[in-house]
């Protein structure tokens, strides 16, 4: 085992830019032995595998079942029964969030708890021909998924895929037998979260000049640093300590390496369906307001009636608790065929953590499933 020296953070300070690894690293290097120095290129070589080679996967054999605009609709399972259509987040990261890691995944999960058919809408990444497509495009395509699936389904939306499902839930109420709706942001003005803060403290002008530096999309990359800025002692020093201290351990690697291909490969958004979200949605609040025009129609949480279950992370600052349990005040659905949980951790592992996967979405699945 080779004997590190202690990693201090002033050591570090450099590691977020990928050009200075090599060279904050020099000086010690001319000192250290050959054993030491190999440990040392080892965790080079993987912080650029990890940053510049790995490319997110679906960790489950699936079926691409159509091909639309905005995603590829992806069947798991055998079509039997109700499908469970879980709307993943489009948001600026994979349709991996849903189906992570071979023994931790939600679709996996899902299958192994009663349900026989799954389907995941794996958004596709806006070129720039996308960048003028609107929310209505997105709620089109989805109804239309839903009609390929036999018509009526039962919804599971994940983070910003839960106000689609719950839009497409009050637009068209038949197609929509139960509905599911974890870390999902519904009344945006509920809570006190820092991306709330963010949102309503930042002039709309902040974002169409990000749209401008993006050619008419929203780009990862820009969302992806907004996201690691707001923890930036994990993501620009701890992450790389911790690497370095487990570069000999291969379990480690290789979780590190699985949610890193996730992580570091964002998706680009279109711009106007972008400034719709950030302008409609979450300054104005207008679904919980009932004020949003979806496909011709104003949208009224009111008018979804069906079976709802309402999940949320305690220690969640992406979408805040409240955000999505204050849902209650608006829907229509009775109280009796309502379900709220709350469970520990925060926004990600909602949907990916391996603790609310074996101990929560069980028995979400076993609720779908009950007639």
């Amino acid at each position: 085992m080779v004997k590190k020296p202690a990693a201090k953070s002033a050591d570090f300070t450099a590691m977020g830019v990928p050009a200075f690894w090599p060279v904050s690293m020099a000086g010690s290097l001319l000192e250290a032995g050959m054993e030491l120095y190999a440990h040392n290129l080892k965790f080079v070589e993987e912080e650029i595998r990890i940053h510049d080679d790995l490319r997110p996967h679906l960790a489950t054999p699936s079926k691409p079942r159509i091909d639309l605009r905005s995603m590829t609709l992806r069947d798991y399972g055998s079509a039997t029964g109700i499908p469970a259509l879980v709307v993943a987040p489009y948001a600026g990261h994979t349709a991996m969030i849903a189906d992570y890691h071979k023994g931790q995944s939600l679709v996996q999960t899902l299958l192994a708890s009663g349900i026989a058919h799954v389907a995941l809408t794996d958004w596709k990444s806006a070129t720039e021909d996308m960048k003028d497509l609107e929310i209505d495009n997105y709620l089109a395509d989805l109804s239309v998924a839903i009609d390929d699936l036999g018509g009526v389904v039962n919804l599971i939306g994940l983070c910003q895929g839960g106000w689609i499902s719950a839009m497409i839930a009050a637009r068209f109420p038949a197609k929509v037998r139960k509905l599911v709706l974890a870390g999902a942001p519904i009344d945006t003005q509920a809570g006190n979260g820092p991306l709330k803060r963010m949102v309503n403290e930042s002039p709309l002008s902040f974002y169409e000049e990000l749209l401008t530096l993006g050619g008419g999309l929203m780009r990862g990359k820009f969302m992806l640093q907004g996201w690691k800025n707001m923890h930036p002692e994990q993501h620009y020093m701890q992450h790389h300590i911790d690497l370095y201290e487990h570069i000999d351990d291969p379990a480690y690697l290789k979780k590190e390496e699985t949610f890193e291909s996730w992580y570091e490969n964002p998706i680009d958004l279109p711009g106007r369906w972008y400034l719709q979200v950030i302008n409609q949605l979450f300054k104005e609040n207008r679904f919980a307001k009932g004020k949003f025009i979806g496909l011709g129609r104003r949208l009224d949480l009111k008018d979804i009636t069906c079976p709802t279950y309402l999940l949320a992370g305690a220690a969640d600052d992406i979408t805040t608790p409240e955000q999505v349990l204050d849902a209650v005040k608006y829907l229509g659905t009775p109280k009796e065929l309502l379900r709220q949980q709350t469970v520990p951790g925060g926004h990600i592992g909602l949907f990916m953590g391996a603790r609310n996967l074996k101990e929560c979405w069980p028995g979400i699945a076993a609720w779908i499933a009950a007639q």
